[in-house]
């Protein structure tokens, strides 16, 4: 038993860092409760404690009786006779208190075993105080540990003397864990309830990413450039806004590195999670311009009293604002603080429309046709008089859904200016030659020109 005490306090005051009073404490407790189970009657005994020699591991259980007179003896837990006292103390006197020596012969190895599990929950106890001691202040740093264990979907860190846990709602959700891991996390709380202090640790939350800035930029950890707000959906995208008094500091640059060193250090610890560095700025419309690149705004509306940004970007465009299942857009809500409300913008279809109505309505009065119909020989490329009379008739009635016979009439109409040209049998070009040499025949015969010449 002696070298099983002297171990086991050596063990929890190396290994487990606590303090050797607490180890002791914990094992005097332990032993009074073994020998109240294991002497009949000692429950009675209301002031009872153990002395344990630490360098030997001896164990001694003292009980403090009351001292009374030798007539008035009655509770053998609690008092002792004035006769009895003084033999251990001749000076002892009527109400007074002496510690007597209650040691069973056979206290033990049994009395080790009864009292392990009483004294195993002091020392967890006590252990769990000192996890609570030292991390109670740690709540937002940064730690580094290795995966332990998992407890359902939860992640069980190894701190090296502590153990912490990391819910399943502050994992990546697209990271995997395995056993011997070597992971950082955020501090996101040090909890003390019920079952004792316990450290929950976090990778999904967006003050991880404002404590790695902080760690790689030197200009955000001595305030010279302020990392103002961050907006992050963890394992796919990060938006972080930065600020700086300093006219000669450029924010961005500084969080980026020579060569984009700083920010792929931290998007390695994030795996690959895409990460956005936007200057601040205190007009909202230019900084919403900022946070929604790389899509061009076209123009940009506040609702101050509700807080809503209302934003319009051309259809080309549309995507890139809005994001992968909204991602740019909501992320960009976060950042602002203001409710982002990306929309296409209507203006340009809404002009061409309207040059589409004139021209239609052109075409209407050219060929007496309805709106409807005009509105369709546009869009089919009948933009002017000379480019409808270019087009068959087939193609015309296909296109307006009309009858042969009208798509005819509106060639005719397109091609004779409104009324339909007679058809005229062309003369063959030879047949023309010869008509148009014939006349010279007539005036002068080869016998003429004999006669003239005789």
């Amino acid at each position: 038993m002696t070298t099983d005490i002297v171990a086991l306090i050596e063990f929890y005051e190396k290994e487990k860092a606590i303090e050797r009073e607490r180890v002791v404490e914990a094992l005097e407790y332990a032993f009074c409760s073994a020998y109240r189970k294991m002497v009949p009657g000692a429950d009675a005994i209301e002031t009872l404690k153990a002395e344990i020699n630490e360098r030997k591991g001896d164990t001694r259980i003292l009980a403090r009786l009351q001292i009374v007179a030798n007539d008035d003896y009655v509770d053998k837990f609690n008092e002792v006779p004035l006769a009895v006292a003084q033999k251990k103390d001749a000076t002892a006197e009527v109400g007074g208190y002496l510690d007597f020596d209650v040691t069973p012969k056979n206290f033990g190895r049994i009395a080790v075993q009864t009292a392990k599990q009483t004294m195993m929950q002091r020392l967890r106890q006590a252990e769990k105080e000192k996890i609570y001691d030292e991390f109670k202040d740690r709540a937002g740093d940064i730690v580094s540990g290795s995966v332990r264990r998992f407890e359902k979907s939860d992640v069980m860190v190894d701190l090296g003397k502590f153990e912490a846990r990391m819910p399943s709602r502050e994992r990546v959700s697209t990271e995997e864990y395995n056993v011997s891991d070597r992971i950082r996390c955020y501090v996101v709380s040090v909890e003390n309830e019920g079952r004792g202090p316990e450290i929950i640790l976090s990778r999904s939350h967006p003050n991880f990413v404002r404590r790695l800035f902080e760690s790689e930029v030197a200009e955000i950890s001595d305030r010279t450039v302020e990392l103002r707000s961050v907006a992050r959906e963890a394992g796919y995208r990060t938006k972080v806004a930065v600020f700086t008094h300093d006219d000669k500091v450029d924010p961005v640059g500084a969080c980026v590195g020579l060569r984009g060193a700083r920010v792929k250090n931290i998007v390695r610890e994030l795996n690959n999670e895409k990460v956005d560095i936007i200057r601040w700025n205190d007009d909202i419309s230019e900084f919403v311009t900022e946070a929604l690149k790389p899509a061009q705004v076209r123009s940009i509306s506040l609702n101050e009293e509700d807080k809503v940004v209302n934003v319009t970007v051309d259809e080309e465009d549309l995507s890139k604002a809005i994001g992968r299942r909204g991602q740019n857009a909501r992320l960009t809500s976060k950042l602002v603080g203001w409710d982002v409300q990306v929309r296409k913008d209507e203006s340009q279809h809404e002009q061409f429309e309207a040059r589409v109505g004139d021209a239609a309505s052109h075409l209407a009065e050219a060929f007496d046709l309805s709106p409807e119909l005009a509105d369709r020989l546009f869009r089919a490329g009948g933009v002017t008089v000379d480019m409808v009379a270019q087009m068959p008739a087939e193609y015309i009635a296909s296109q307006l859904e009309t009858d042969l016979s009208v798509a005819e009439k509106i060639l005719v109409t397109a091609q004779g200016g409104g009324e339909a040209p007679v058809a005229e049998e062309p003369a063959a070009p030879e047949e023309a030659s010869a008509a148009e040499e014939a006349p010279a025949a007539e005036e002068t015969s080869p016998e003429d020109a004999t006669n003239s010449e005789a």
